[in-house]
């Protein structure tokens, strides 16, 4: 997920892992935090693959795509609003079902979110209902970011995608969908952001409902 110019990937294989930071000239410090936990897991558990600027949300994917190495890549928020314990269960339910994306959802029993106000969770409920009831994906929260993916699957569903941020990742669960992959969820807990703020906004909810339409018309 791509947040302040950083994307961050867990691609796990069996017990191995590697996580690989996509910094998009974030002026934060990313990478020189990025550096000192390479001295402690080392280099070839923790990537640095840094873009002189920022390129899109859907462009970083594919660039840490580039280098994953395992069968699994799991993508989740930067920001901690996303707890990586709740990944066990996303495993759990790839094993049950073979599934060739679980994907976390905070609008089903045992999900839920902390941290926000009534109007942001008006505005997401309903652009996820909204979402459901024209393209039927088969899946209750289309805007969460918080997703394992089989290596191979990721790899076609995002080959196909066109949209760029808040939109794009409803399109990579609709178009994943109409390829018939198999889609299963697990209920996840999302905690806003401590610092920082959201970037969404008048501008991203325009670019959302032009998204719903252009997957409306094309998929």
């Amino acid at each position: 997920m791509q947040l302040g110019g950083r994307s961050v990937f867990y691609d796990f294989l069996n017990v191995n892992f590697e996580v690989i930071v996509v910094d998009d000239g974030s002026p934060d410090g990313t990478q020189e935090i990025v550096k000192q936990l390479q001295q402690v897991y080392g280099e070839d558990r923790i990537l640095l693959r840094p873009r002189p600027k920022k390129l899109g949300l859907g462009t970083a994917y594919m660039h840490g795509l580039k280098h994953a190495t395992g069968n699994f890549v799991v993508i989740m928020d930067a920001d901690l609003s996303h707890h990586v314990s709740e990944k066990y269960f996303e495993f759990r339910k790839q094993r049950e079902t073979g599934a060739s994306i679980v994907t976390g959802t905070r609008y089903v029993k045992g999900g839920g979110v902390h941290g926000w106000n009534l109007m942001r969770k008006l505005t997401s409920r309903g652009a996820n209902v909204l979402a459901q009831t024209l393209l039927w994906p088969g899946v209750s929260d289309l805007t969460g970011s918080f997703r394992l993916y089989q290596k191979s699957v990721l790899e076609d569903v995002i080959s196909s995608c066109v949209s760029k941020g808040y939109v794009f990742q409803m399109e990579m669960i609709v178009r994943a969908s109409r390829k018939g992959y198999r889609i299963e969820e697990v209920p996840i807990t999302f905690v806003d952001r401590v610092y920082g703020s959201s970037k969404l906004g008048g501008s991203e909810i325009v670019e959302y409902l032009k998204g719903l339409v252009y997957l409306l018309l094309t998929t």
